[in-house]
C-alpha cells in the first residue's frame, strides 16, 4: 500500500479559520496486513488544542477521534501519548506483503487508539501529518492557542452538559 497525502484545504468562515487535510492511511490488521481507508484531518482556531480524525470506514457516518496536537507533533520525533491513544513514527510499513520498495525511506506516523469498544493502530505519511500541522501553526502558532478560546463560552458548554 502506499501510503500518500491527498491535498489539503484552508477555510475561513468568518472568524473562524479551519485546515483540512484527506489522507490514506492503512489500518493496522491480523499478521500485520494493512487495510487501505481514507480519512480527513480537521483543525480549526475554535478547537486550538485539537486536531480531529474522522475515518471513512464505509458507514454513513465517519468514525471520529479528537487527538491533541501537541501529541501528533512530538509523535512525529518520538513514542508519545499514554492510555487511549499512542503514537510514534517508523521507518517504513509494517506490512510484509507491501511490494517491495513501496514504504523504502518513507517515514510513518503509528497512531494507536484504545476504545472500550477495541483497539485499533493506523500508519499515515508522516509527511502528511506534518504538512498538515505546519498548516494548523500558520493559523495558530504554538503556545498561543488560550488566545483563540473564549473561557466564558467554554464555561457555560461545559455547564449545560453537567
Amino acid at each position: 500500500i502506499t501510503i500518500f497525502w491527498w491535498g489539503w484545504e484552508m477555510s475561513t468562515k468568518g472568524s473562524r479559520t479551519a485546515v483540512t487535510a484527506e489522507v490514506s492511511l492503512g489500518l493496522v490488521g491480523p499478521e500485520n496486513g494493512i487495510v487501505p481507508l481514507m480519512a480527513s484531518l480537521t483543525y480549526s482556531c475554535a478547537d486550538p488544542y485539537a486536531v480531529k480524525i474522522a475515518f471513512h470506514v464505509g458507514t454513513d457516518e465517519p468514525v471520529e477521534w479528537t487527538l491533541a496536537r501537541d501529541l501528533l507533533a512530538a509523535a512525529l520525533q518520538g513514542l508519545e501519548g499514554i492510555g487511549d491513544v499512542q503514537a510514534w513514527p517508523s521507518a517504513a510499513s509494517r506490512d510484509p506483503a507491501a511490494p517491495e520498495g513501496t514504504a523504502a525511506g518513507s517515514a510513518i506516523l503509528n497512531i494507536s487508539m484504545t476504545s472500550p469498544f477495541g483497539h485499533a493502530q493506523f500508519e499515515v505519511s508522516a509527511a502528511a501529518v506534518e504538512q498538515f500541522l505546519a498548516r494548523t501553526y500558520e493559523i495558530v502558532a504554538d503556545g498561543d492557542e488560550s488566545g483563540f478560546l473564549d473561557f466564558d463560552d467554554e464555561l457555560t458548554e461545559l455547564l449545560s452538559q453537567a
